[in-house]
């Protein structure tokens, strides 16, 4: 009991964002923040419990989902079995502010988080997109794998033929978290390779889940032209990332954010692409079925914890992490 009054406490110290677990010689301590920004939940297999981020890793292991931590709450395993569990927070802590871009592109189609199937979610996106922002075109294709449903989605609504267009290499990861533009630029490279007979004379919806910098889908834009894309025509199932995350997930900051500082028109100039078109805010909250519970502060700015504003690459730089970024790595100039 004192080592989880000790974890209680601890945790009433932390502001932010986390899911976490604590193992003692006896017992595992799991724990989600009052806020509830990261999903959480518990599974079982057999007589052994299983905490994951996301319900996903519960089915390939064979064990079966029980519930989501709570925002705020600590949840003990006992090595008896015994299970217990109650609120680490004294006060109030409010409205949830879980991060709806679990949906838009962090969370696995198959996991279901904050008690919704993230698929369903990503396809009813599509949906509304083509809604709002339907096209004249020949073929709807994927930049695969997160915006996939999504692009099923679109393609549903509008009534326009779904192929796929763009192969994508396993082995590479995600390219906007990755350090410098030039390993970006390669990675893109080795990511990415256009099917000629999909795009060839075609008029090409491309549905992407959303544009960081710009840069990735800029080079995406050009391979597609050269591989006979007549038109390209861009939907994004999000809407225009304007604000950096500071809740645990290594996006750039603000001035590195295109669409903190261009307009969708400038944007799409920039791309090369015939038009573009963003999913509204109102059409996100649509998708999962709620206006309020989530954190938009990415699309919005409003952030619901507080934070001190520090440039990140000095402490990357100083632990030798990775080298601050370049000038040469300031968004495009349009």
């Amino acid at each position: 009991e004192t080592f989880d009054r000790a974890c209680a406490e601890a945790l009433r110290q932390v502001e932010g964002a986390f899911s976490l677990l604590l193992i003692d010689k006896d017992r595992v301590v799991v724990a989600r923040d009052p806020k509830g920004f990261r999903p959480l939940c518990l599974g079982k297999l057999g007589e052994a419990w299983v905490a994951a981020s996301e319900t996903c890793a519960l089915d390939i292991v064979g064990a079966t989902y029980v519930r989501d931590v709570e925002p705020g709450e600590l949840v003990v395993l006992h090595a008896d079995g015994r299970v217990d569990s109650y609120p680490f927070v004294e006060d109030e802590p409010g409205e949830p502010a879980m991060c709806i871009f679990e949906y838009v592109y962090f969370s696995r189609p198959d996991s279901q988080i904050y008690g919704r199937s993230v698929d369903r979610v990503r396809r009813r996106q599509g949906e509304i997109l083509g809604e709002e922002a339907p096209c004249q075109a020949d073929v709807v294709i994927s930049v695969p794998d997160s915006s996939n449903t999504s692009s099923l989605g679109y393609a549903h609504v509008t009534g326009i033929p779904w192929d796929l267009g763009l192969i994508r290499n396993h082995y590479v990861g995600r390219t906007f978290i990755r350090p410098s533009q030039e390993v970006r630029d390669l990675s893109v490279r080795k990511k990415y390779n256009p099917v000629r007979h999909v795009l060839e004379g075609k008029r090409v919806v491309v549905v992407d889940d959303s544009i960081v910098r710009g840069t990735t889908m800029k080079k995406l834009v050009r391979m597609l032209r050269q591989a006979g894309a007549k038109e390209v025509h861009l939907r994004i199932s999000s809407p225009p990332i304007t604000h950096p995350c500071h809740y645990g997930i290594d996006t750039p900051i603000r001035t590195e954010l295109i669409a903190s500082s261009h307009s969708v028109e400038q944007i799409a100039e920039y791309l090369r692409v015939d038009s573009l078109r963003y999913l509204s805010v109102e059409g996100l909250l649509r998708s999962v079925g709620q206006t309020h519970g989530f954190c938009g502060a990415c699309f919005t700015g409003k952030y619901p914890v507080g934070f001190e504003e520090v440039n990140k690459d000095v402490f990357e730089a100083a632990g030798d992490a990775t080298p601050a970024r370049s000038p040469e790595e300031s968004p495009p100039t349009v």
